[in-house]
């Protein structure tokens, strides 16, 4: 049997959060404007709808920076990280690599999972390829690094939601603490789907997502509670 990383698998058995409603199919719409890109963008979001207001600054994001608010929306530009970014930071091949991540964002969103809501993403030409923006809806809560303080409390939502990634086999290679937001009202939201892929059954993908994440508490100087989270201890 082959293998397709992008094609969304059954559930598996002991699934922990509850389905969803199947979002709108996206419709996408020619030559329109982006509140704080410019205009030229093929926008692709669900029947169509096309962010409209004041763009504002995301406050306290973390990544790349250029994140921004526009009413109930954030678009986020794809921007690439490593070393690759000082020689190309924001020109892709094709628009398919935002298509792949919408497409895993959303299976996640209509399997329950505790992620932002998934509204499209749009691109347009630029150079020799494109360049893209991701849209999500705004969802309220503080990156994980900026409130160690609530980790004990928030562990064991953390650590559910990654042990059902594993289950599911999904292996979403930029997870780390700064993708790991902190509601007001409890739990913990999982964002950045850019590059995730299923793997094939039976892949043990627990050692990964927990040196991965373990990566980034070190380079975030967290504190030991926060590596308890995935059963590891901080290293001298």
């Amino acid at each position: 049997m082959i293998h397709d990383p992008y094609i969304v698998p059954p559930l598996p058995p002991r699934w922990p959060f509850e389905a969803g409603m199947p979002l709108r199919p996206l419709g996408c719409r020619l030559n329109l404007e982006l509140p704080g890109f410019g205009g030229g963008w093929r926008v692709c979001t669900p029947g169509g709808i096309v962010p409209a207001g004041e763009p504002a600054l995301l406050p306290g994001a973390f990544g790349r920076g250029g994140i921004l608010r526009v009413g109930d929306m954030v678009l986020r530009p794809y921007r690439r990280g490593g070393f690759l970014r000082h020689l190309n930071e924001r020109t892709y091949r094709t628009h398919l690599r935002f298509a792949a991540e919408h497409a895993v964002h959303r299976g996640l969103w209509e399997a329950g999972f505790p992620t932002v809501e998934p509204l499209g993403y749009a691109w347009r030409p630029s150079g020799i390829g494109v360049e893209g923006v991701l849209i999500t809806r705004m969802a309220e809560g503080e990156p994980w690094p900026r409130r160690w303080d609530l980790t004990t409390q928030r562990a064991p939502d953390i650590r559910r939601a990654v042990v059902s990634l594993c289950e599911w086999g999904l292996w979403s290679p930029d997870l780390n603490a700064t993708n790991v937001m902190l509601p007001p009202q409890g739990g913990a939201l999982f964002l950045d789907w850019d590059r995730a892929r299923f793997e094939p059954p039976d892949t043990d993908l627990w050692p990964r997502y927990r040196a991965r994440l373990e990566r980034s508490l070190r380079k975030l100087g967290a504190p030991a509670e926060a590596y308890g989270v995935m059963g590891s201890e901080p290293r001298p």
